[in-house]
């Protein structure tokens, strides 16, 4: 996956509503780390594909430091983004909901037009120890396994979305 980062600015809230492109809402506990790489991930790889934003059951208050350096390594901003709570979503049309981290997948609510649900568990990267160099390499481990992960679903839902619209053309 290439990113464009001219194509995507930061952002921290999901854009208006649009019925070709679904909400997906990546949900951790805190929101700071490895929800908002996924965010920023799927934002610049399927912004064709989807709205993307990320939230947490108890917001940490800040996006850590190192997921914003690891992901501007691959051209990627989160310096716009902020913690945010699930509740903020909560009357929102979300099309499919991605928890990344065991916590949320336990407290995850029920959204109004959710259609898919999935569970993905990545370490948390803010949890590393050791060198400066060694808390970085996690957080580009943790990143880089996000983002293989949320390739596959990209093509996924591509590809699926391309037999629903062939099917619906009677090809």
């Amino acid at each position: 996956m290439k990113s464009n980062p001219t194509a995507h600015p930061p952002a921290s809230a999901p854009e208006p509503e649009d019925p070709v492109r679904p909400l997906v809402l990546v949900l951790c506990t805190g929101n700071s780390c490895r929800s908002h790489m996924a965010e920023g991930l799927l934002r610049a790889r399927a912004s064709h594909l989807f709205r993307v934003a990320s939230a947490g059951s108890r917001p940490a208050g800040y996006v850590h430091p190192e997921a914003i350096a690891v992901m501007a390594e691959l051209g990627i901003d989160l310096a716009g983004h902020r913690s945010k709570s699930l509740d903020e979503f909560r009357e929102q049309a979300v099309h499919t909901v991605i928890t990344v981290c065991g916590r949320a997948n336990e407290v995850c609510p029920v959204f109004p037009g959710q259609q898919f649900r999935y569970h993905w568990a990545f370490d948390d990267p803010a949890h590393a120890t050791g060198t400066p160099d060694e808390v970085r390499g996690e957080f580009r481990r943790v990143r880089d396994e996000i983002a293989r992960t949320l390739e596959a679903y990209a093509a996924g839902y591509a590809e699926a979305r391309a037999g629903r619209i062939l099917n619906a053309l009677g090809a």
